[in-house]
């Protein structure tokens, strides 16, 4: 029986800040797959990336077009294993290694966000760590939807005694003592057909993970996440959304509407095959018209194989009908999530658009004029190695991938199926204590 069938998604042994380590991500796209694989480098205490304990260093990529991918899920088992496997031969390649497992992103399967309490009374004067590991499996108990499965757990701080905000309980004085948890569900679903397909690769998933939970990860600022920031990873099939607050991820949140969805309106718009509207919006793709761009003129090929039919030629202000209005309606829905999440108490936060879909010219202040909020283009932050085609905001949650091993140990999870037959002394109450050491 494998982790999902147990009711949550595997998850990754963190990394010791005192070793190096290589880790290999694999983010499976509607449009590209793109595996990453690094060396990590324990490294001191710096201004910049504080939560980081180790530096990234890129020593493998390969990134080709997605096929048998359909709004993040898997349509066609056969082709999506191919694409994979193609990634995943070109990252091992240039890294001169094998790998065995990867880290995994997921962007569909109705990601949402559960919060919770937890309380029990206190056995002595003091906190131990046995109240802490009863506190968080009464937690955990609460955790997970009806036929979904749990992709994040997050103890998001404690209570003593009704004073909440508690980073380390441990040792304090109290009577009773609280939780407060978020943790992220999804249908199983999509993320069995997913892990269905790499492992048909002979790969093993190491981690499966929220994709704009990655993005943050990687293309966040530490004072970003530190006021207020709601990360929006805006991919070609889906856009998904992961809020920060107090340096932690507190919600997360998502729709499968995406960038693929401008490219029909496009093609439609321009009678064109859907392979030229992709390469017409990723080149000359805009928002909002320019007096240059009634003077530009861009070839569009005929629908027709006869190549005796001339293309048509367009100014780049044209396209802006076509692209502007499902733009429009991606943000619109970007703002009706964020009204409804824990971002509406953030008057002062950020947005930060990561993905494919964000890098069409003029997106930022459209969104920053729709949204209401100060936005951004998030890329990758703090590595080395990284190859110039994968430095852009379509590469984000790839890379957060890479940092995730690092921040691994904040999380808390237990196979539901397992929890009261564990015993002993490799059973639940110690995993929880080696959990504790390893996160405080």
């Amino acid at each position: 029986m494998n982790a999902l069938q147990l009711g949550f998604a595997p998850k990754m042994k963190p990394v010791s800040p005192k070793r190096a380590a290589i880790v290999a991500a694999l983010d499976v796209g509607t449009s590209k797959v793109v595996c990453m694989i690094a060396r990590l480098e324990p490294r001191g205490a710096q201004d910049v990336l504080r939560r980081r304990s180790h530096s990234i260093e890129i020593i493998g990529f390969g990134h080709v077009e997605a096929r048998g991918m359909k709004s993040g899920k898997v349509a066609d088992l056969d082709a999506a294993d191919h694409a994979i496997r193609q990634a995943v031969d070109i990252a091992e390649q240039s890294a001169s290694v094998h790998l065995e497992s990867v880290a995994v992103s997921i962007s569909t399967g109705r990601l949402g966000s559960e919060r919770f309490t937890a309380s029990v009374d206190v056995v002595g004067p003091s906190i131990r760590e046995s109240d802490i590991a009863r506190l968080l499996a009464a937690g955990s108990r609460h955790s997970g939807r009806e036929g979904g499965i749990v992709v994040h757990s997050l103890p998001l701080g404690y209570a003593i005694d009704g004073v909440h905000g508690i980073r380390d309980p441990r040792g304090m004085l109290a009577r009773h003592f609280g939780l407060d948890m978020h943790v992220v569900t999804a249908d199983i679903a999509a993320p069995r057909n997913l892990m269905l397909a790499i492992e048909r690769c002979h790969l093993s998933v190491e981690a499966m993970v929220a994709a704009p939970y990655m993005a943050g990860l990687s293309a966040l600022a530490d004072d970003e996440a530190d006021l207020g920031a709601a990360v929006v990873d805006m991919g070609a099939g889906t856009t998904t959304i992961a809020v920060f607050s107090g340096g932690r991820f507190i919600h997360i949140d998502g729709f499968a509407v995406g960038g693929h969805h401008v490219t029909m309106d496009l093609a439609r718009g321009l009678n064109a095959k859907v392979a030229d509207a992709e390469r017409i919006k990723t080149f000359y793709g805009t928002v909002v018209a320019g007096m240059s761009d009634e003077r530009d003129m861009i070839p569009v090929p005929a629908m027709s194989s006869d190549s005796r039919e001339p293309p048509q030629v367009v100014s780049r202000a044209a396209l802006v009908p076509f692209i502007r209005p499902r733009v429009e309606e991606i943000l619109e829905m970007i703002r009706d999530r964020l009204a409804a999440s824990p971002f509406a108490a953030e008057p002062q936060g950020t947005v930060i658009l990561t993905g494919g879909a964000s890098q069409l010219t003029g997106l930022p202040e459209l969104a920053s004029r729709i949204l209401g909020r100060q936005v951004r283009v998030g890329r990758p932050l703090g590595m080395s190695g990284l190859p110039e085609a994968a430095k852009g905001p379509a590469f984000a949650v790839a890379a957060g991938l890479l940092v995730y091993p690092q921040a691994a140990h904040l999380e808390h999870f237990e196979p539901r199926k397992t929890r009261q037959v564990m015993t002993g002394s490799g059973g639940y109450i110690s995993r929880v204590g080696r959990w504790l050491k390893e996160s405080f």
